[in-house]
């Protein structure tokens, strides 16, 4: 361990995020998951926890993809507020919000041709998970399975990679009723890239978002 490390040297201080420390990483992170959800929906692919839900929503039902993923999460915002306190809730309230209103403006900002369903789901699950780990690290969620996952990595040590992941995989299940095989496994494929990238970089006692 070197010796400027946090463990080493008590008289280095936390730095604390500032509000535009936040505030860029929110705008990251809603961008680049509006740009992983355009290239899976491009190939009619499911993300995980609840965006996974919003996306088996739109495919079913023909409703827009953005009212979907927020409409999904309103309920465990309750949650979040129990559990996160009021902060946590409003940054996660913004940070849904954001997505929600990317997701709508992506098709019109971007049009995805030809894409191949391999590449949806390899740049889709990272784009995704690298957005979600932007807002986790300021103190945020993206609502729905992630603000438990970050609940239980709070408080019990839990891995949130692993937590999403699990989820997604029963979204997978359900999404075999709705999908086809292949789409279904390749949406596998970008919900163990989500959670991998959450697992692998956020880890408990490694980086503290403050």
């Amino acid at each position: 361990m070197s010796a400027g490390s946090p463990a080493t040297n008590p008289t280095l201080e936390l730095s604390r995020h500032t509000w535009l420390d936040d505030l860029q990483g929110y705008v990251v992170g809603a961008v680049l998951t509006s740009l992983g959800v355009a290239l899976m929906a491009a190939s009619g692919l499911v993300s995980g926890g609840t965006a996974g839900v919003a996306f088996l929503l739109h495919y079913q039902l023909g409703w827009d993809l953005g009212f979907c993923f927020v409409a999904t999460n309103l309920p465990f915002f309750l949650f979040a507020l129990r559990w996160g306190g009021r902060g946590f809730t409003i940054r996660s309230v913004i940070s849904v919000s954001l997505i929600g209103v990317m997701v709508q403006l992506t098709p019109w900002l971007l049009s995805v041709g030809n894409v191949q369903p391999l590449y949806s789901a390899l740049a889709g699950g990272l784009l995704v998970g690298t957005g979600v780990l932007a807002f986790v690290r300021h103190g945020a969620s993206v609502g729905g399975i992630n603000i438990l996952a970050v609940h239980l990595q709070r408080s019990r040590g839990w891995s949130a990679g692993r937590i999403q992941m699990g989820f997604d995989l029963v979204v997978a299940i359900i999404a075999c009723f709705v999908l086809q095989p292949e789409q279904v496994l390749y949406s596998l494929l970008a919900a163990v890239l989500l959670g991998a990238i959450l697992a692998m970089n956020h880890k408990p006692g490694r980086y503290l978002g403050v």
